[in-house]
């Protein structure tokens, strides 16, 4: 059992998992909440993340301002956003995108709050099918003499710690996000 390789297929699956759940509004304007989007930008020869194409900031709470690097697609960043379908309207100042965001109603937050459950639920699943994946190899070395029985189960016994850490780390994540969107 190759524990690094594991480690590192967990850790890759929890950055996705968490750059997932980023994108959860919360009331409190985030670059994350933009930064992903996907625009047509340069006529639609090219289609970019908002990351790609300007700087995101939130100067205050309830605002994010995107200001791209090149002007001339200011109304393809905007129309991408409007496309999104991400419940947002950015408006065009000047040379930057003002999106204000409207503080969240006791619906919207349990609405998301089942979103976020959800998410952290397929990231335990990619968690445990890794896990699968793994106990399916060292059961197949152990079919196959590569190991003893004594190896076998003090692999599974690692496997399994290094399982539940990794859903432990998804659950601190999703606690954290919990209590940002409950936060009025």
């Amino acid at each position: 059992m190759d524990e690094s390789s594991i480690r590192s297929k967990m850790q890759s699956s929890l950055a996705v998992v968490a750059s997932d759940i980023a994108g959860i509004r919360t009331g409190r304007a985030s670059p994350a909440l933009v930064e992903n989007v996907v625009c047509p930008a340069y006529g639609g020869t090219q289609r970019l993340k908002i990351l790609e194409l300007a700087t995101i900031s939130a100067p205050d709470p309830s605002q994010i301002v995107i200001n791209p690097w090149d002007k001339s697609i200011i109304g393809d960043i905007k129309k991408g956003i409007m496309e999104a379908n991400i419940g947002m309207n950015p408006s065009i100042d000047g040379e930057i995108i003002r999106i204000s965001m409207a503080p969240l109603t006791t619906e919207d937050r349990e609405k998301y709050v089942k979103l976020l459950s959800g998410k952290l639920e397929n990231g335990k699943v990619i968690m445990r099918q890794i896990r699968a994946d793994e106990m399916h190899e060292i059961k197949k070395k152990f079919e196959a003499k590569e190991m003893t029985e004594d190896e076998k189960f003090g692999n599974e016994k690692k496997l399994q710690e290094i399982t539940d850490e990794f859903v432990g780390k998804i659950e601190e994540i999703g606690e954290k996000k919990k209590v940002e969107l409950l936060q009025i």
